[in-house]
């Protein structure tokens, strides 16, 4: 099978809103693409000239990003496990977006990897469970190149650290996508250095009696923030068999 090209775009820091509206016109660009494809039918019907075959074919991406301070609410998500009011966020600098995302509370903040794919899955695959087991084993493989021996927990979307020990189950890596017309968005969010003092104040991904974990908890140092990005897009392509093109944003 040859390889999928990605177009990759560093977003460097950017507030969830701006990189949420991103999101989500590259997402409806692709599926007008796909609207046109579905109705060529007519337009040949109607004697128009049908759009050149460029302007039908979806394009991938692979966005990461870093946001200031911010929780995030999936769209099934409770608004219960959501344990700071309104003053005190706003005293701490922390923003709030409910999110048409699924999964439910989670936090994004400095020295953490976020990462968007906006993937036409039609071209992969149209399952969404094996695209979560492949996000996550993207995840697993970066950690592991850290000596980190990370994994699933059953039934709870993410990366997980000693999964199966009760009691000292630790999250890494939060997992929350959105799909249209098999077109992603939203994605995974893998803790490097984050200041996990942030969890405090929800109940991450509505999880309870659950700890939270970084790559820098884990090894006991911080590790290179520009080095951990380079390792997700080298395991991004080669758990998706794609072809990363670096663009400029």
């Amino acid at each position: 099978m040859s390889k999928q090209e990605v177009i990759f775009r560093d977003l460097g820091i950017m507030d969830y809103k701006t990189a949420w509206d991103y999101q989500e016109r590259l997402l409806q660009e692709n599926v007008r693409k796909k609207s046109l494809v579905y109705s060529q039918e007519l337009v040949v019907i109607e004697n128009q000239l049908p759009a050149p075959d460029s302007e039908l074919q979806t394009q991938h991406y692979f966005l990461l990003v870093e946001h200031p301070p911010v929780y995030t609410l999936g769209k099934s998500g409770n608004i219960e496990n959501v344990l700071i009011n309104e003053e005190m966020r706003y005293m701490k600098g922390i923003e709030f977006f409910r999110t048409n995302r699924g999964g439910d509370i989670t936090f994004h903040g400095p020295q953490q990897i976020v990462g968007y794919p906006i993937l036409d899955l039609e071209k992969f695959y149209t399952d969404i469970g094996k695209y979560l087991r492949n996000l996550e084993e993207m995840i697993i493989l970066t950690l592991a190149e850290y000596g980190i021996e990370a994994g699933r927990s059953k039934g709870e979307t993410g990366v997980w650290i000693d999964a199966d020990k009760p009691g000292k189950e630790r999250k890494i890596c939060a997992i929350g996508v959105r799909s249209s017309r098999w077109i992603t968005m939203h994605g995974f969010a893998l803790n490097v250095n984050t200041d996990l003092g942030y969890f405090n104040f929800i109940i991450p991904c509505g999880i309870q009696n659950k700890q939270v974990t970084s790559i820098e908890k884990e090894l006991g140092r911080k590790v290179d923030f520009e080095e951990a990005k380079e390792k997700v897009k080298r395991n991004f392509e080669k758990v998706f068999n794609t072809e990363l093109r670096d663009e400029k944003n």
